[in-house]
């Protein structure tokens, strides 16, 4: 099938901010008089939600966890999160994300975001960026029961772009996702959905294994190629 739709993971291939997520968990572990563990935060947070995060390293140190308590620890990390943002002019955005963003818009292909972080953390980024018009669709943390590596952020993504725009007879074959992490690669790849991957994160090397695609930067991004190759599969499955 044609390619149709490109949907993106968010912190890590967008924005430049995992460094910041990752020192803001460190800091909740020692409010709770726990001691961060190098190494911890890449293995069990990175792609994943706050709440999937917290989840996995309370429950490591034995902590008995209640949805009040792993809530309110949620809601702290946002505020931390809130402020640094407030702080931070201007944002970190990967180099070539916000061209590629108008590129890919007016080519008329449809934009989504999928993404581990909440919703409101991400419509303040483009909104500070002016880069709301360009996104067509964003699934985020409170939108699902199940995050990445789960399909189901991915599969929401879907969904939500087939209600809007039915004309397109839209399938998870005609759809590109943009993940630099393993859990959003498995998300995407478990959903149907091709992936590229982008060495934001981890080494070129590592992500070969497990993507269609792979870049060292956004801006190395060639949309006639990778239309191409969509399009040469939908030839060979109508023949």
């Amino acid at each position: 099938m044609p390619l149709k739709a490109i949907l993106f993971d968010f912190n890590g291939v967008i924005l430049d901010d995992e460094p910041i997520h990752a020192a803001l968990i460190d800091e909740i572990l020692l409010q709770e008089n726990l001691r961060p563990q190098r190494g911890e935060y890449d293995q069990f947070c990175l792609g994943r939600s706050d709440r999937a995060c917290l989840d996995n390293l309370l429950s490591r140190r034995g902590r008995v966890i209640t949805a009040d308590y792993l809530e309110t620890l949620i809601r702290k990390k946002a505020v931390a999160y809130q402020q640094w943002f407030t702080n931070s002019d201007p944002l970190p955005f990967f180099a070539g994300a916000l061209p590629l963003l108008q590129h890919l818009r007016g080519s008329g292909l449809k934009i989504a975001i999928v993404t581990g972080a909440l919703r409101s953390e991400v419509t303040l980024a483009l909104a500070r960026a002016e880069m709301t018009s360009a996104v067509d669709c964003i699934v985020s943390a409170e939108e699902v029961d199940r995050g990445k590596p789960y399909p189901d952020p991915y599969q929401r993504a879907l969904e939500r772009l087939q209600q809007q725009f039915p004309e397109l007879a839209l399938a998870a074959s005609d759809c590109l996702a943009i993940e630099d992490t393993f859990a959003g690669i498995e998300s995407a790849k478990a959903a149907g959905i091709r992936v590229m991957g982008v060495a934001h994160t981890y080494p070129f090397h590592m992500l070969q294994r497990r993507c269609h695609w792979v870049l060292d930067r956004l801006d190395q991004f060639e949309l006639e190629q990778v239309a191409a190759v969509f399009s040469r599969n939908a030839a060979v499955s109508c023949r």
